[in-house]
């Protein structure tokens, strides 16, 4: 069997570790010649080192096959140009199946590539949904859902929505969130080679970790100025720790907002994955607009504020391991100051941490 798995963005990254990981491992139980063949796309979607090579080598993930270079446009722009090259390698090299992960543009770019060349395509962590048709990865992940032949859904609430929305049960697979099996793989090896939380100085337990980098955040300067100050107010006992997203960055600046910025939050480079794990694992309280990072606080059973209007997961909530705020300062704070008194169950909602067996297993029709 020959896959192609196109990936492009930070959390993908991950997430194809996890199944090509799955892969090799089943190539040398059966024999290369009769195993798998994996073909790996990387759009540039993440083209910074920090945010991209470093994943590659952190995670032994195997060296992409083509290497397109599509970053920064439009979303019109960077979603055709990808369009149009993964057709061209597809249309040389025919795999049996495409396999595409989350909701960025090298998703959706993925996904119509492979359904108009009729090559039968797969999308792992469908069924997510926000609700909110304005946010740009909303719209990749509905279209990807309704195109592929295939559909991993990592949770009860995600193969619900798809069904709500008529996608045949036979297409629908629940096999758990492949970023858990990543989590239980990795914190092992974190633990062991990072040495980020004393080269920052930090204490365990003793910070808040925050990430920001969504488009409706950054882009817009009053939510922008509200995340930062919410996050300044936060517990004075706690350091305010922000790997900051080149996007991000670049609007602090262009707002005249990043010196000020600057002396209330510890603002770093972005890190790689394993580093990651260590400063999720370490932190007090977690504030984010991601949706990755959200999860991976649960994993961690570390307390979680998410900084946006809405979330895909909606079962965090619901557990009261998560609180969505918004940008407003004063219900950053407040949401905040609850969350640190919060104990996370120790259940989990994400499956066994075999998921990408599963994925793999469905593929090969077994």
């Amino acid at each position: 069997m020959k896959i192609a798995t196109i990936v492009g963005a930070r959390p993908q990254f991950i997430k194809a570790a996890v199944v090509s990981r799955v892969i090799r491992e089943r190539n040398r139980e059966v024999g290369a010649d009769e195993g798998i063949s994996e073909s790996i796309i990387h759009t540039g979607q993440h083209f910074d080192t920090n945010m991209s090579e470093v994943f590659f080598e952190e995670m032994d993930i195997p060296r992409p096959d083509h290497h397109l270079g599509i970053g920064g446009g439009s979303h019109g722009q960077m979603t055709g140009r990808m369009i149009e090259r993964i057709e061209a390698i597809l249309t040389d090299d025919p795999p049996d199946w495409v396999l595409v992960y989350g909701d960025t543009n090298s998703t959706l770019a993925g996904a119509l590539a492979a359904v108009k060349l009729h090559i039968p395509l797969a999308h792992v962590e469908a069924g997510l949904r926000s609700f909110n048709r304005r946010m740009p990865e909303e719209i990749n992940r509905v279209l990807t859902d309704h195109a592929a032949n295939l559909v991993f859904a990592p949770t009860d609430v995600a193969v619900q929505n798809l069904k709500r929305e008529g996608i045949d049960p036979k297409l629908i697979a629940r096999v758990g969130d492949v970023m858990y099996d990543a989590m239980l793989f990795y914190r092992s090896i974190a633990s062991d080679r990072s040495t980020i939380i004393s080269d920052l100085g930090l204490t365990s337990k003793q910070y808040v970790l925050a990430t920001v980098h969504r488009a409706e955040n950054t882009d817009d300067p009053v939510r922008l100025k509200g995340i930062m100050d919410g996050l300044a107010g936060l517990n004075k006992d706690l350091a305010v720790v922000l790997p900051l997203h080149p996007r991000t960055r670049k609007m602090l600046s262009q707002q005249r907002i990043i010196d000020e910025t600057s002396q209330r939050i510890r603002l770093i480079d972005p890190v790689g994955y394993l580093d990651m794990v260590m400063l999720e694992a370490s932190a007090a309280l977690i504030a984010t607009d991601s949706g990755g990072v959200q999860k991976e606080a649960y994993f961690n059973r570390v307390p979680c504020l998410t900084l946006r209007d809405e979330t895909e997961w909606v079962e965090l909530v619901t557990a009261g391991a998560n609180r969505v705020v918004g940008t407003d300062p004063r219900k950053i704070v407040e949401a905040g100051t609850a969350a640190l008194q919060t104990r996370i169950d120790q259940g989990n909602l994400y499956g066994d941490g075999r998921a990408g067996e599963a994925i793999i297993d469905r593929l090969l029709g077994e």
